[in-house]
Formats: structure tokens, C-alpha cells, sequence
């Protein structure tokens, strides 16, 4: 696996495209491609980053102290988590119990967690040695078993399944660099409705990456709206909306989110050249472009 990250590190962006606009096409299966490190949804298959991941959010949202020392205060009694995107694991759902939640939901747009074991055995027994305590998991044959003893339910069917969730059920939610992946036409109604999931008092976490994720440029500007958001291009492993951190913040408001930006991070110069930028991209002021990601917490307005 270091090999290939070497080899991917090391590739042009242009040719990092090219092979995935060819290797998408072809008919093997994701978990095909992850063991080779083509394609791959995140690090949340991994028990300390997606600890880590977890409790960085819950701390953002303000529901528990940065850095806090031993096992901390449990939240709230029926606290409800969401998550977008858990990608190549259901890790959070034991995370999400451990922190006291009664219920988690995992939302993704296709089935792309691994059903092994000993992954979640691995996590169950990192959360002890944090001093987290989960319901028993002694007996377990399936992941399906340890998501209902944790409470959790793995949702599959994207923005489909998002409008199933109940109005006003949802404390917490988060996700980690997962947004910028949404389809452009669908965010609105996403934002919209993660909105009308969140309770009164809730809090939402996430962190955005509006590097394009072929080489942490801006390289996925380059092209026009027509051929970035054809479906040729957005299905093969690399899209991303290409909303600019001013857009997103516009976004969050006109659904309702008072919004507090917690870090914005920039490059001190731009890392593609503008003149390289389609004409559509090319006007934007240099504070836009030079926001290569940002952390932001959203309330509902009026909630304090």
C-alpha cells in the first residue's frame, strides 16, 4: 500500500484522471479497488483516525471539551447522531454508543463498508483502552448484529434515504471531507434537509476540502460546468461540486444555519495557475481561491 501511495503521489494530475476515467468503466467491485488504493473513501477504516475524526466534530459542535483527559461526560439521554459518508467502514456507530448516543445513523450512496470482523473487534477494544464502555459484543456473527446492539442503522440510498429521517430527530450531525463529493444540483435540497433533521438545539460539524482530488490543486477547474458535471466525469472516482468557501457559507445560510467558520486553511500562492482556470473560475478574487478547506459549525438560527 506505501508503494502505491509513492506511485500515486508521484503521477501528474492529468494522467491520475486519464487512469480513473478508464478504470471506473471497468466491472470490478470498489473493495477490488481499495485493497489497491485506486479508489478509496477516506481513512475511516482505521479505529484511532476515525476516534479522532469523531471527537474532533463532537468538540467543534461544542458538545465536548478539545483534549478532555479520561472518559468524558455522556451527552444528553436519546442523543441521536448522524453521519455523511462513513465510506469503508461503520466504525462510528461503536464510537457513537460509546459517547452515549441511543441512536446513529450512517448515510452513504452505496453499500462501501467492509464487513469484517475483526476491524470492528479492533475498534471495540481501542474504545476500552480510551475508557469507553459499548454494550457487550460477546457472540456477534455479523456487523448487522453489532449495529443493532449499538443502535445504529446504515443507510445506503443517499439523498433518498436523507428524506426518510424523522423531522427534528437529530442531535449531532458530521462529516469529513465527504460534502464536496455531493452531486452540485443536489446540495441545496441536502442542506435543506439535513436542516429539517436537526433538532431545535442541534448542532452540525463538517469539514470541507475544496482541493480538487487529483493532486491537491485546483486542477478541477480547469474545465466547464457542461463537461465537469457530466455524468461521464462524475462517476469516475474524482468529483467533486467545486463550490468556492464563500458559496458554501451562502449555501448553509439560506437554509436556515446560523454558521461559524472554526479554521479556514490557504495556500500562500495559488497552486494552479489562474490562466489555467476555466474563464468561468478565472474572475474569482485570490482570498476565494487561495481557501483550499475550512472547518465550519452550523445551529439552527434562533437556537441560542
Amino acid at each position: 500500500m506505501a508503494v502505491s501511495i509513492l506511485i500515486k503521489e508521484a503521477l501528474p494530475w492529468w494522467l491520475k484522471l486519464t487512469a480513473k476515467l478508464f478504470l471506473a468503466r471497468l466491472p470490478i467491485q470498489y473493495r477490488f479497488w481499495k485493497k489497491l488504493g485506486v479508489f478509496e473513501h477516506g481513512r475511516m477504516d482505521q479505529p484511532r483516525a476515525c476516534f479522532e475524526t469523531f471527537r474532533t466534530h463532537l468538540a467543534l459542535a461544542g458538545f465536548e471539551p478539545i483534549g478532555a483527559d479520561g472518559p468524558a461526560s455522556r451527552p444528553a439521554r436519546d442523543f441521536v447522531v448522524l453521519e455523511f459518508g462513513p465510506g469503508d467502514s461503520l466504525y462510528t456507530a461503536l464510537i457513537a454508543r460509546a459517547h452515549g448516543a441511543s441512536r446513529c445513523y450512517l448515510l452513504d450512496d452505496g453499500d462501501f463498508a467492509s464487513r469484517d470482523l475483526d476491524g470492528y473487534e479492533a475498534m471495540a477494544r481501542f474504545l476500552s483502552v480510551q475508557g469507553r464502555s459499548l454494550p457487550s459484543l460477546e457472540g456477534v456473527r455479523s456487523v448487522d448484529e453489532i449495529m443493532v446492539r449499538c443502535g445504529a442503522i446504515y443507510l445506503t440510498h443517499g439523498i433518498a434515504s436523507l428524506r426518510e429521517l424523522p423531522s427534528s430527530s437529530v442531535d449531532f450531525i458530521f462529516s469529513n471531507a465527504v460534502l464536496e463529493h455531493v452531486r452540485k444540483h443536489e446540495m441545496p435540497e441536502v442542506v435543506n434537509e439535513m436542516r429539517r433533521c436537526l433538532k431545535p438545539q442541534g448542532r452540525c460539524s463538517h469539514r470541507i476540502d475544496l482541493q480538487d482530488h487529483l493532486g491537491g490543486a485546483l486542477n478541477n477547474l480547469r474545465f466547464s460546468e457542461r463537461v465537469w458535471e457530466s455524468e461521464f466525469m462524475a462517476r469516475s472516482g474524482f468529483y467533486t461540486n467545486r463550490l468556492r468557501h464563500r458559496e458554501w457559507l451562502e449555501l448553509f445560510q439560506r437554509a436556515g444555519f446560523d454558521v461559524e467558520v472554526k479554521r479556514a486553511l490557504r495556500w500562500d500562492r495559488l497552486r494552479t495557475p489562474r490562466s489555467k482556470l476555466h474563464k468561468s473560475f478565472r474572475s474569482l478574487p485570490d482570498d476565494e481561491l487561495l481557501v483550499y478547506g475550512f472547518d465550519v459549525v452550523l445551529r439552527p438560527i434562533g437556537s441560542d
